[in-house]
């Protein structure tokens, strides 16, 4: 079926709320009489989209630019937005590929932050719900003022062209979403849809790989992308979005700290130049040989060995949110091993894959409202005021259709 409108998501849910966060564990919950008899509304909700037409008519142009960014939940709104209206470099996009987008969360201003975000850039956007949250969020998160409106947290994908062809695909999670403080119904959903870039159709899929997860699960997780864009037919594709890459093994606590000191042994150094820029060389290469199996290509459409998220030892907000699962005696050692560091270490996280695209470099290709087309790129420190709009960097691809 095509469509290219959806209407807005709403529910009626939230009375229940305080009950069904009494609930330690999601199979007490699915036990419960109250969830089978809301479980149809859950679903109904969670299985639902929004999309929306906010582009005029869009001639085609010679080269077109792709956008993957993790936008933090979309806290920090209006830096999103002037950086997308006004970065030299993000304003020029065709496709954004947004990943961690609140609808009626309280942390965000209880925005539509995907609507608002593509209503303010004059852009087509399809969204998902992830997760219907039952609390205000992780960590630093619960500190907000005010109360969830609707509580529902997803991915988009925004366009300058058509979006036509809306499909979700549902990723199981890799950890209990109603262990800790922060309770949540559902699981990460990769959203693919096909963008008419003048006529010739383009199949993408914005994911966000679950981050408690292990080297092999992150695997599977792209490869259900991968097999099910395989399946449609042989269509170019691009894949993007946030791949926890992280090289460690996340799915608990005791394997991450684990890992912690696997990765102490081999030497932080030789952590920090030849590992965490480069986790498709080793921790995390399944997942890319897998990709280069299957026709999928990422060499020529990522900034290899360039980091996208950033951790500082200072950086309250990741303490409180670490803090969340990790104990609190593990972070002076990690205070300790990055001491000839400035206490700080990144990691490369988000990445495009793509099939049957031409990837351009820098001046390859000219275009009167790009200007000169880039080489694939990170675009890191995104700033507005001073203001830090994400704690991801936003990556870049420039290709020919």
């Amino acid at each position: 079926m095509t469509y290219t409108q959806a209407p807005k998501i709403n529910h009626d849910l939230h009375p229940f709320f305080p009950e069904l966060l009494n609930f330690n564990s999601t199979q007490l919950l699915e036990e419960s009489k109250l969830y089978q008899e809301l479980k149809p509304k859950i679903a109904e909700l969670l299985h639902s989209f929004e999309m929306e037409s906010f582009a005029p008519p869009t001639a085609p142009e010679a080269y077109y630019r792709a956008v993957a960014w993790n936008v933090e939940r979309g806290i920090c709104f209006d830096e999103i937005v002037y950086l997308l209206k006004n970065h030299p470099i993000l304003s020029k996009a065709d496709i954004i590929l947004m990943t961690e987008t609140d609808l009626g969360m309280a942390r965000s201003g209880n925005r539509n932050v995907a609507r608002e975000i593509a209503r303010h850039l004059g852009m087509n956007y399809f969204f998902a719900p992830s997760y219907l949250n039952l609390a205000k969020g992780a960590g630093a998160e619960n500190e907000f003022e005010g109360e969830n409106e609707l509580g529902i947290h997803g991915n988009a994908i925004l366009s300058r062209y058509p979006i036509t062809q809306p499909r979700i695909i549902p990723i199981p999670n890799t950890h209990d979403k109603m262990k800790g403080r922060e309770k949540r119904l559902g699981s990460q959903r990769v959203l693919m849809a096909t963008i008419e870039l003048g006529g010739k159709p383009l199949r993408v899929a914005c994911g966000h790989v679950n981050v408690r997860s292990t080297q092999k699960q992150r695997k599977e997780e792209i490869e259900r992308v991968v097999k099910a864009i395989c399946e449609e037919g042989d269509l170019p594709a691009l894949i993007g979005g946030d791949w926890n890459t992280s090289t460690y093994d996340s799915h608990s606590a005791a394997s991450a700290i684990v890992g912690f000191w696997i990765r102490v042994a081999m030497g932080v150094d030789n952590m920090m130049t030849k590992h965490y820029p480069h986790p498709e060389r080793f921790f995390e290469k399944d997942l890319f040989q897998m990709l280069e199996q299957n026709g999928f290509h990422y060499k020529d459409c990522n900034e290899l060995g360039v980091t996208t998220n950033h951790y500082s030892v200072e950086d309250i907000k990741q303490f409180k949110n670490l803090r969340e699962w990790i104990p609190n005696w593990c972070f002076r050692f990690i205070e300790w091993s990055l001491r000839n560091h400035k206490g700080q270490c990144s990691f490369k996280l988000d990445w495009f894959a793509q099939r049957k695209l031409k990837i351009l470099h820098q001046g390859q290709v000219m275009n009167d409202r790009k200007g000169p087309s880039l080489s694939p790129k990170v675009v890191s420190d995104i700033r507005h005021k001073n203001v830090l709009a994400s704690d991801h960097d936003a990556i870049v691809v420039d290709f020919s259709h």
